[in-house]
């Protein structure tokens, strides 16, 4: 039988420990940490994942301020905006709520923030740190693949691992992440040849390709484990309701696999774990507070 590999579970015990380490330091550093979630524009997904970070902030303890723009704001005020964060005391962590209008220059806005306070791990400079495997902050959805698949003591070292899609948000800094502790790597996307020979090579399959159920039984060989990062939202026959889906058509893929991530709930609640640990691990650096986050940050 299949095992699941529960984000929700694994998020929920983590959240447990992130909440005895706030409140342990907190008199220590006379406040708790802060997070700052810089939204623009009226994307409904992004109103979703804002509103799941600010809960999931107030639950271990972590004060958050969003600040939702206007996409007519130019890229100057936002920049300023950034500019006063960085400066501010309060806050230990910063994130841009991607995706932004068309119009904004993304990266050169993650550029200006302080990488001490990227809780994305999407600054270049923290990107940098990656590639030299230095401690620095990590990319929130890798991280959290990574710490799901340690959680059941899925081997990672000497693995075959194919991974699809090459964002920057997930399958770069996964890839190097992996690559940090001795996987053997193949990075895949939408000009690869060959895809499904190749991926039906990995003992690990990795699918952040962003293409509703792409992947079926015939890319996975016997016995692999799927991590499935997609998350889709598709209209059903009679057009009136809707369902969720990943990027793996998981019904097909179960049968043959050892593991899986659902959808939802696999990948996305440790995203947002990541970025909570992130955030602390910014404010127990600034207080010089003893951290016992090490493990989680790979």
């Amino acid at each position: 039988m299949s095992l699941k590999l529960d984000g929700k579970a694994l998020s929920l015990e983590i959240e447990e420990k992130l909440k005895d380490d706030i409140s342990l330091n907190e008199k220590i550093a006379k406040r708790s940490p802060g997070l700052a979630v810089i939204r623009i524009g009226e994307d409904p997904a992004s109103g979703v994942y804002v509103n799941n970070k600010e809960k999931a902030c107030a639950r271990v303890g972590i004060k958050s301020i969003i600040y939702h723009l206007k996409d007519s704001v130019g890229q100057k005020d936002v920049e300023q905006l950034i500019n006063k964060l960085n400066f501010d005391d309060d806050i230990d962590g910063m994130l841009l709520q991607l995706p932004i209008p068309e119009k904004f220059d993304d990266q050169k806005l993650i550029s200006n923030i302080n990488p001490d306070k990227d809780v994305d791990g999407l600054n270049e400079k923290n990107i940098g740190k990656l590639v030299k495997n230095e401690p620095a902050m990590r990319s929130c959805t890798p991280a959290g693949i990574i710490n799901l698949l340690k959680s059941q003591n899925i081997a990672i070292e000497g693995k075959n691992i194919v991974v699809i899609g090459r964002s920057l948000l997930v399958g770069k800094p996964l890839s190097l992440m992996l690559l940090n502790l001795n996987a053997t790597i193949t990075v895949t996307h939408s000009k690869t040849i060959n895809l499904r020979k190749i991926c039906k090579e990995a003992d690990i399959l990795i699918a952040a390709a962003g293409k509703p159920n792409l992947i079926d039984s015939s890319f996975v060989k016997e016995g692999a484990v799927i991590v499935d990062v997609g998350i889709h939202r598709l209209k059903s026959s009679d057009k009136s309701k809707t369902r969720l889906c990943g990027d793996v058509l998981l019904e097909d893929v179960i049968p043959k696999v050892l593991a899986y991530t659902p959808v939802p709930g696999g990948v996305g609640p440790m995203t947002v774990t990541m970025l909570l640990v992130n955030t602390i691990f910014s404010w127990q650096k600034k207080f010089g507070l003893s951290s016992t986050l090490n493990d989680l940050l790979p």
